[in-house]
């Protein structure tokens, strides 16, 4: 069985209403980046930090998977499928997507400030004094601006396994996200999907540019992989 891997950005999740942090009118508008998302700015407010992520966990609850969700999950009736997410929000998962990677953490999980081991689920608000067992407070599991991306050894394992690539509303700018497109085979097709294609298929080997929203573009192209 061929393996497909998918990368996807904010443009995957836009369509459900999840806004994209680098859009005029983005999840981090009336905030410095590194107010909200990095060590200095939990360390300087932890109260301004929490009380941003409650809000954007209170929306993802809110919204559901769209038609790019969905169209994926089809895949893997006839491919090995594994999804490599820059999204923190559920909405591969909930659209029923069984395998996912999240390269920056996740928004319906917590985890203690002192033992990074120590995750839990999580789908109200998180507030100062909320601790773990060991009584440590608790921090969104999100890979904040200057942390290290634990999962990213993982995703260049499985990237470098893909025979078939598939690249969906990224911005390609987002590093080491953006970088492992490297880690492929020289020989597998990569399809990139994004309303404004931020490379040309020049820009890669066997590179085919769709440019659409996710919406059109992955159900186009699911449709096109799993005919007979």
């Amino acid at each position: 069985m061929k393996k497909i891997v998918i990368l996807t950005g904010a443009g995957m999740s836009a369509e459900s209403g999840i806004k994209t942090f680098r859009e005029a009118d983005g999840l981090w508008e009336g905030h410095d980046i590194l107010e909200v998302a990095s060590p200095v700015g939990w360390n300087k407010s932890n109260k301004l930090v929490l009380d941003f992520y409650n809000k954007r966990r209170a929306q993802l609850l809110t919204v559901s998977p769209n038609l790019a969700h969905q169209s994926l999950v089809k895949l893997e009736k006839k491919y090995s499928v594994n999804i490599i997410t820059q999204n923190i929000d559920d909405l591969h998962e909930r659209a029923g997507s069984s395998n996912v990677l999240h390269l920056h953490g996740e928004l319906l999980k917590v985890r203690s400030t002192k033992n990074s081991n120590l995750i839990y689920n999580w789908t109200k608000d998180l507030n100062i004094g909320d601790v773990c067992p060991e009584n440590s407070q608790l921090r969104p599991h999100i890979v904040w601006f200057g942390e290290n991306v634990p999962m990213l050894d993982n995703a260049i394992e499985i990237t470098s396994e893909a025979d078939i690539l598939i690249i969906i509303g990224t911005s390609m700018q987002v590093y080491p996200a953006a970088n492992l497109i490297n880690y492929t085979k020289s020989s597998i097709p990569i399809y990139f999907i994004d309303p404004k294609p931020s490379i040309r298929e020049n820009y890669f080997r066997n590179l085919t540019v769709i440019p659409e929203k996710a919406s059109i573009g992955v159900t186009n192209l699911v449709n096109q992989l799993i005919e007979p």
